[in-house]
């Protein structure tokens, strides 16, 4: 067949801008934790990875998940933002623009899903509880720590800036502290901040006010939202869509429009399978691997993965909503590219398929690349908090042990 025939009406590689910025293309590496860096600061390996995917044709690549301050902390392979980190990220940042791509850095705060070797506290949430996800007990927030961290959020920005990012993605969704504060699932106020979905989002609103300050005209600002949580007694459709709108109304440039709860639906978020077996044999410490081996098939439910499997529901969104939208969720071929952009949806969010193909945006440009070799057995997202994301295709012979290499070929037998 021929490509360029087939798909001489598409948008793909052309620009398109994010509030004050362009992207030399509808392409952008979605802020998958890739558990690179090294006590909360850049290392060799992040700046080599997103080198990897600029030069191979990205429109834009987002480093993930960069706390906005300590008490957000949940891993050591997680970023800090703080000005120690900036002259190493402005070397990524410079590093990212000198192939032609822009670089965000996604904001956020772990809130529950901390623990106090990391946090250097008690974990901190909407409400008082205990997350086991973690596991540890948790705090419910005061007033004074709620509008300290909602100011945290616009000095990320402002230290995102010094570093030379051209964007920054808000995280809202996914069952983390903003998100915390969004779900009746985890908010249990009886103040200001809980009840209503009108109270829920005041904290979103503080985070988005500084945010938005912060950012001036010179910064993109993305915000990743839930389209719903994925379980009775979470955000639904309806009230995740008022959501979206008031982000919208704050300014925000455009959205991620993701959906899960890390803590309680992770593979909502990821789909497929979860490799128990790999998941656990680099986890630590030796009391939570033996216990996710003994019940983690039950905890952590498998969801079923198809290409494009957010778009059905995204598309609900669409027709709410003006600003431009970013679709992330199992593209992993042009098909599925093309679909959704011409769905009305401005540009791609794409995780695996980079994991497996830095350069996939270029071989589908170059080569007629048609789809990455991403095969879902989600062995980078089994080991990604614990150790770096690496696609199991990319080890070296041999390396996996006995019982990954079988966990793998019964999942891909699975289909």
């Amino acid at each position: 067949m021929d490509t360029n025939n087939q798909y001489k009406d598409s948008v793909l590689f052309t620009p398109a801008q994010i509030g004050p910025l362009t992207l030399r293309n509808r392409t952008i590496r979605s802020a998958a934790f890739e558990g690179m860096a090294e006590n909360y600061s850049p290392s060799k390996r992040l700046f080599d990875y997103h080198t990897s995917v600029a030069a191979g044709g990205i429109g834009m690549t987002t480093l993930a998940y960069a706390s906005v301050s300590r008490s957000g902390l949940s891993f050591k392979t997680q970023l800090w933002m703080r000005p120690d980190v900036v002259p190493e990220l402005r070397r990524i940042t410079d590093s990212i623009h000198s192939h032609g791509a822009a670089a965000s850095i996604q904001l956020g705060h772990c809130g529950n899903m901390t623990h106090i070797s990391t946090a250097g506290q008690i974990p901190i949430g909407a409400s008082s509880g205990f997350n086991l996800y973690s596991p540890t007990i948790v705090r419910g927030m005061n007033r004074k720590e709620i509008i300290s961290i909602a100011k945290d959020y616009g000095k990320a920005v402002i230290m995102a800036r010094e570093a030379g990012f051209d964007a920054v993605e808000i995280h809202a969704g996914h069952g983390y502290l903003i998100s915390q504060f969004l779900s009746p699932y985890t908010n249990h106020r009886h103040d200001e901040y809980g009840g209503t979905l009108d109270n829920r989002m005041r904290f979103m609103r503080m985070c988005m006010n500084e945010v938005m300050e912060a950012a001036g005209s010179d910064i993109a600002v993305t915000v990743k939202t839930n389209m719903y949580d994925g379980f009775k007694g979470g955000i639904e459709i309806p009230e995740a869509i008022t959501i979206a709108q008031e982000l919208e109304k704050l300014g925000a440039h455009a959205l991620v429009l993701s959906a899960g709860f890390v803590s309680r639906a992770p593979m909502v978020v990821m789909r497929g399978a979860m490799p128990i077996q790999s998941m656990t044999h680099y986890m630590h410490p030796w009391w939570l691997k033996y216990g996710v081996k003994a019940v983690g098939k039950y905890m952590i439910k498998s969801e079923p993965f198809k290409e494009c499997y957010f778009l059905e529901d995204a598309l609900k969104f669409r027709a709410a909503l003006t600003l431009p939208l970013i679709y992330v969720g199992g593209c992993v071929s042009r098909q599925g590219i093309e679909k959704v952009l011409n769905s009305d949806f401005q540009f791609v969010q794409m995780g695996r398929a980079l994991i497996n193909e830095p350069d996939f945006v270029n071989r589908m440009k170059n080569e007629g690349r048609e789809r990455c070799g991403c095969d879902h057995v989600n062995y980078c997202i089994a080991r990604m908090y614990s150790l770096d994301m690496v696609c199991h295709q990319h080890m070296p012979d041999g390396s996996l042990p006995p019982c990954i290499e079988r966990e793998i070929e019964e999942i891909k037998k699975k289909g």
